[in-house]
């Protein structure tokens, strides 16, 4: 029952993720690469080096924003209801 009562807060919680982690992503790029925008894929003026590190880096920030948003819920799930909602 937990489980459903939880799936809409993971819902909006992850959706919140996303935006948080966009807002660190373009932070972290303008700082380490000192441009505004990360290279697309497609952008024929970029290196296969400049687009493939854009890629890992967004992709690492997303996920460890994502485990530090859904290990959170949870553990403030647990502390309200007892029960660890996974």
């Amino acid at each position: 029952m937990l489980r459903i009562l939880y799936k809409p807060f993971g819902l909006l919680a992850g959706a919140l993720g996303g935006v948080v982690a966009g807002a660190v992503f373009k932070r972290l790029w303008a700082v380490l690469g000192h441009e505004d925008e990360a290279p697309e894929a497609t952008d024929q003026d970029r290196t296969w080096r400049e687009v493939l590190l854009a890629a890992a880096l967004q992709g690492a920030v997303f996920a460890l924003v994502r485990a530090v948003i859904d290990r959170g819920g949870a553990a403030g799930v647990r502390r309200v209801t007892g029960t660890w909602p996974g």
